[in-house]
This record gives structure tokens, sequence and C-alpha cells, in this order.
């Protein structure tokens, strides 16, 4: 006696039920997954390159500053695509200054530099939380969780020992308006003053560097000042160093300040 086994249409539809569901659920859990661990890695990413994209910015920024400065040239306009963040300037006249640096002599009469605020222009990230800065010539960036800071570029300040002179670069930023730039922008910049004044210090001379302690940038600015000068020290919130000039012999002091005006951002 020969007995057939046949699937009903039921049994068949069941299968197929499950089929559906257990591929639909494997592709659920797979979006999941992903959105849990791939999408901030790929965030993480994208924060990183926009940061190293804005280092470089900044370095190509520096050297128009340098060409303005230093090489006469009149006029500079860079474009630049400005991704994570904000760049805004900052200009000398900003409440509280960015940094205040002053030279004097030994009694602490003040005829080289009185109370000089660069300004600066400055990229704030929102993923990195960092800072990065061009202020006074040089590329600062800050971590702004943390207390550091590290110089990327350093400024043109230059001590030449055999004809015992000290050259200090002071550049300064101004801007007729509040000037902010998200996405890609265009930095617009122009040599407005510039001033020469040399000195024959008869005795030591020394720098004062007060950071603002809302942005600080100080230990970036320490480490320069420390390899560049002498005898470091700090007494509160301010910074002393000695010029390394030899008082034994004649010395030459220049000191050249630029103000750059930023037209537009």
């Amino acid at each position: 006696m020969r007995i057939s086994h046949h699937k009903s249409r039921q049994d068949s539809g069941v299968s197929e039920s499950i089929g559906f569901l257990l591929i639909f659920t494997l592709v659920i859990t797979g979006i999941g997954l992903v959105t849990l661990y791939g999408y901030p890695m790929l965030m993480q990413q994208q924060t990183s390159a926009d940061e190293q994209i804005m280092e470089k910015n900044m370095i190509v920024l520096q050297n128009d500053v340098k060409s303005l400065a230093y090489k006469t040239v009149p006029y500079k306009e860079t474009s630049l695509k400005i991704g994570g963040g904000t760049l805004a300037v900052y200009n000398l006249s900003t409440l509280p200054a960015i940094s205040t640096i002053t030279v004097r002599d030994a009694s602490g009469t003040v005829y080289y530099v009185d109370s000089f605020h660069p300004g600066d222009l400055r990229y704030e990230s929102v993923n990195a939380k960092t800072d990065l800065s061009l202020q006074n010539g040089a590329v600062v960036k800050r971590d702004r969780a943390g207390q550091g800071s590290v110089m990327l570029a350093e400024p043109r300040w230059f001590y030449d020992s055999t004809a015992n002179t000290m050259i200090i670069n002071l550049i300064a930023f101004n801007s007729t308006s509040h000037l902010a730039r998200t996405g890609v922008g265009t930095v617009q910049m122009t040599l407005i003053e510039s001033n020469y004044t040399y000195y024959t210090p008869a005795g030591n001379v020394y720098l004062d560097y007060i950071p603002d302690t809302d942005t600080d940038f100080s230990t970036a600015w320490n480490n320069y000042f420390t390899q560049t000068l002498a005898d470091p020290s700090r007494s509160g919130n301010t910074f002393t160093y000695r010029l390394p000039l030899d008082t034994a012999r004649p010395a030459t002091l220049a000191i050249k300040k630029y103000t750059i005006l930023i037209k537009s951002l």
C-alpha cells in the first residue's frame, strides 16, 4: 500500500514567512551594527580630515602674512574650505586681548614695546574641540578640553650672535567688522601699517608675555620663547624672558610692527 505525503499551501506559506523574517532580521541587525560602530568611526575620520585640512590652510595663510609683511606684497587673497567648524577674526582691539607683549629694560621702564596686542585669525572646530590660531606670525593649536597647546609654525624672530642683533617681528590683525565664515570662504588681506624701530640698549632687555586665559596658548608660546630667549620665569599670569643680547659689547634691538587688515572671509 503506497502512502503519499504532500505539503499543504499553509506549510509553504509558513516557510516563506520564516525565511523573510530571518533575512529581514539580519538586515536590520547589520544596519544597527553599522550605525552603532561604523558611523562614529566615519564621523571621527571626517573630523580628523577637516582638522588636517585647516592646519594646511593656516600654514598657507601664514605664508600670505609673510608676503605682506616681509616682501611688501600689497594684497593677498586665498580661497579655502572651512569644514567642521568656524573661521573667525579676533582683531587687535578684541577684549580680553588674545595676548599682551611688552619689551622693557631691567628697571621696568618701557620704551621698546608697551602692551602689544596681536589679535588672531582662529579656526574653532565643533567636533574635535580644538582651536587653530594664526597669531603674531605663528600658527598654534590647542585642545579646548585640556590645558596644553603646541606651535605648528614659528614666527620670524631672529638673534644674530655675531652681530649681537635681535630682531623681533610683531604682527597684528585688524578688521572693519566682526568676520566669521563656515563652508567655503576667501580670505582677503592687505598691509595697512608698518613700523620699524632700532635701539642700542645699554643693559639687559626683557620681554613680558601675558596670555588670554580664555583662549590660552601660553604653553606653545612659552616653549618657543624658552628656546629663543633666555632666563624664563613666571609671576602670576605674566611670563618673563631676557633677550639673549650680549651686554658686554655693542648691541642692536630691531622691533618691527605690522598691522594687517582682513577685509573679508
